[in-house]
């Protein structure tokens, strides 16, 4: 297919609906470093929800609430929790995006839509994905604002600009999906089809397995290589893995977990482990196997130990990488800090290390 076929710039925010849209942009400033930029709502004259737009590098997060007891949405909290609810890219023709899915098999949510202020026009289109989830397609050539038609710049009386503190968080790596099991194959014939992505890479239940569980992911990208999305579903295993369980706390398909780019991921994690993020952790023994397996490497392997970063290397390079625990009450979402020194792989010979992590975590949780 195509790389062109339909152009994504990149993906330009990820969208979560939750309870409290003020407190958890509180969390993420506070913990993960991001710079609250924008608000919206009662103030701004945008009477049906609150929505706050954080930043850090080339990352936008947006945080949306709503202000309405009979909205929709508020089931979403009923069944998901707090969630990411939409994946928007930039792309430079809105309908055209928005045409071209539709006719390939994506069902529509919004169609192409133009929102003006007194700082020129935003368009976007919406559709829908896996479970819950839904794609929007935005385009901003035209507008100047600090994000959209109803938000205005943060008041520092709600955010101090003075006390925002980054932990160097750069960019967007990949978004994983987990879906029901059998369902992965039809989700990456959709993004084939509806997006022009293609498969990147493939690791069955061979690659992903511990004695107790297992799952199957497909990667895929878009045309540019810039957007990647792996999919993962339950495999066959003795118990109830990873997957599994996500998909009983979410009530279905969603967001598990969004990779963010470093350029120093020990400085990173330091910064965030100040902040009181928590990670999860691999055995010693790991590390004391980690020379043999990886080759050298820049960093020091006493630092990567402290802080439990795991290493992994492929034919192109090696990469860094931690994962968070479940951000919300729910094990759920979390987050990936990865750093890449030419590797474009997603940590393979970690992967019985890191899921053995998480199964000691659902035992404590009574979920394995």
């Amino acid at each position: 297919m195509s790389a062109d076929t339909l152009p994504l710039r990149r993906i330009d925010h990820v969208r979560f609906f939750v309870g409290n849209a003020r407190q958890s942009a509180y969390f993420y400033r506070n913990a993960f470093g991001f710079d609250v930029v924008a608000y919206e709502g009662l103030e701004t004259g945008v009477k049906h929800e609150a929505g706050y737009v954080l930043r850090q590098g080339h990352i936008t997060f947006v945080l949306t609430s709503s202000l309405r007891a009979n909205d929709p949405d508020n089931m979403r909290l009923i069944f998901h929790g707090d969630g990411v609810k939409d994946i928007a890219f930039e792309v430079e023709d809105v309908k055209y995006s928005f045409d071209y899915a539709v006719s390939h098999g994506a069902i529509g949510v919004t169609p192409p839509t133009k929102l003006n202020d007194d700082f020129g026009t935003y368009e976007y289109a919406t559709i829908r994905a896996y479970g819950d989830t839904t794609h929007s397609f935005i385009n901003r050539d035209h507008y100047q604002g600090v994000f959209a038609p109803g938000f205005k710049p943060i008041d520092p009386e709600r955010y101090s600009r003075s006390t925002f503190r980054p932990v160097g968080l750069k960019a967007i790596d990949h978004i994983v999906a987990n879906v029901e099991e059998g369902k992965m194959e039809e989700w990456v014939r959709w993004y084939e089809h509806v997006l022009g992505f293609r498969q990147l890479v493939h690791f069955d239940d061979k690659d992903i397995s511990t004695e107790y569980t297992a799952l199957m992911s497909k990667v895929m990208q878009n045309g540019t290589g810039r957007i990647k999305f792996p999919i993962n579903e339950p495999a066959k295993s003795k118990r109830r893995s990873q997957i599994d369980e996500y998909l009983q706390f979410y009530g279905g398909p969603g967001v598990q977990h969004i990779a963010l780019a470093t350029g120093n991921i020990i400085e990173t994690v330091r910064a965030m482990r100040a902040n009181d993020v928590s990670f999860l952790r691999v055995p010693q023994t790991y590390y004391e196997m980690l020379p043999q397996r990886v080759g050298p490497i820049n960093e020091d392997l006493r630092e990567l130990a402290e802080l439990g970063i795991l290493v992994d290397r492929d034919d192109e390079g090696y990469l860094l990488q931690i994962f968070t625990k479940p951000v919300e009450d729910r094990p759920t979402l979390f987050f990936e800090v990865i750093e890449r020194h030419g590797s474009r792989s997603f940590g393979k010979g970690n992967f019985k290390a890191l899921f053995e992590a998480i199964e000691r975590e659902q035992a404590l949780r009574g979920t394995l």
